[in-house]
């Protein structure tokens, strides 16, 4: 790209390599085009009204044809100047759709929510983003608190449904044991019924033995 005391900031874009300027004239403006990464942090409320630290890491490009509108209208810090602005109004206008809850649930719905809102307006600024992804999502503590005891009391509300589960199993079993032993005893009864003392003598002679 080429600056002109006389034309200003010349439209056609120069890619690498050699190219002719006119001395003392003609400036030469260099930008990276490249892909570069970026963290925003933005601290957001969410539908229910709980505050939640959110970290984005995006990676984007300028559109190479249309450097000289940036240049002429940003400046040559346009990824320092235009990506934290449009990553904390996407942000706050996504998490606000959401309660705190939601978020932890729908993480991946979050995250393309806030990637197509991104990407919509970094195009007016004629960025291209490659890739946006959520690296830290941090609630306030008193939200963080509300979870880890709702965590705890669902873990001992698991604890004592094994309880009775297990209390209905030996109960369960004990009726078994218990019917088991009533028919034994049935038997045996019918036995010596049928047999006399002859059934009592052979118990005896097995003990001994």
């Amino acid at each position: 790209m080429i600056f002109d005391r006389f034309r200003g900031v010349l439209q056609e874009v120069n890619g690498e390599g050699t190219h002719f300027r006119i001395p003392f004239v003609q400036t030469p403006i260099i930008m990276d085009i490249r892909s570069q990464p970026r963290i925003i942090t933005s601290p957001t409320g969410t539908k229910d009204l709980q505050t939640v630290n959110i970290t984005l890491r995006v990676l984007s490009h300028p559109i190479e044809d249309r450097l000289p509108s940036i240049y002429n209208d940003i400046g040559r810090d346009f990824n320092e100047r235009i990506l934290p602005s449009i990553g904390n109004e996407v942000l706050k206008a996504v998490v606000a759709k959401y309660n705190a809850e939601d978020l932890l649930r729908k993480r991946e719905n979050v995250s393309m929510e806030i990637r197509k809102g991104l990407l919509e307006r970094a195009k007016t600024f004629h960025l291209i983003l490659d890739d946006v992804a959520i690296t830290h999502l941090r609630f306030g503590n008193e939200f963080s608190k509300a979870i880890e005891e709702k965590q705890v009391a669902q873990q001992e509300a698991e604890r004592q449904t094994y309880v009775v589960m297990k209390a209905d199993q030996e109960a369960k079993a004990s009726v078994i044991r218990s019917e088991g032993e009533a028919e034994a005893a049935e038997l045996i009864s019918l036995a010596l019924k049928e047999s006399g003392s002859g059934l009592i003598e052979v118990r005896r002679i097995d003990v001994r033995k």
